[in-house]
């Protein structure tokens, strides 16, 4: 594994449309793992392909509050499939743009399905996912 650089605004980069990935190998599993440790050492709770560079529909996660304890989500194509009607507003930040934070008001459940670290397809429906995934419908 890698620490990677973090790409930050204003790099026209950051607006480049992620292509979706054909199959999950090891070349991407290195990606996800370099994307997880350049993300813990930020540090931060989410990461996109794109804030390292890489133009590709992958994201990784971990939200665990627990100190020492790591619990990472590795989404490969990830697509919210439904939201809730109901929002909430939470103060967030991105690595991409060091220093910020600002209150946004996102769906307050969303249901995804994705691609695992290892090409399984998985669903998951969760409330703590709005915080992190920088996901529209």
């Amino acid at each position: 594994m890698a620490v990677r650089e973090i790409i930050t605004e204003p790099n026209a980069i950051l607006r480049k449309k992620s292509l979706p990935v054909d199959k999950v190998d090891k070349n991407l599993q290195k990606l996800m793992d370099d994307m997880l440790e350049t993300m813990y050492a930020a540090p931060g709770i989410g990461l996109a392909a794109i804030q390292i560079g890489v133009a590709k529909r992958v994201i990784v996660i971990d939200i665990e509050q627990k100190e020492g304890q790591k619990k990472p989500i590795f989404f490969v194509n990830p697509e919210i499939i439904e939201k809730s009607k109901n929002n909430s507003i939470y103060e967030e930040g991105c690595l991409s743009v060091p220093g910020q934070f600002a209150e946004i008001e996102r769906p307050d459940c969303c249901h995804v399905r994705y691609l695992d670290y290892y090409g399984v397809k998985k669903k998951i429906r969760n409330q703590i996912l709005n915080l992190t995934l920088p996901l529209r419908v």
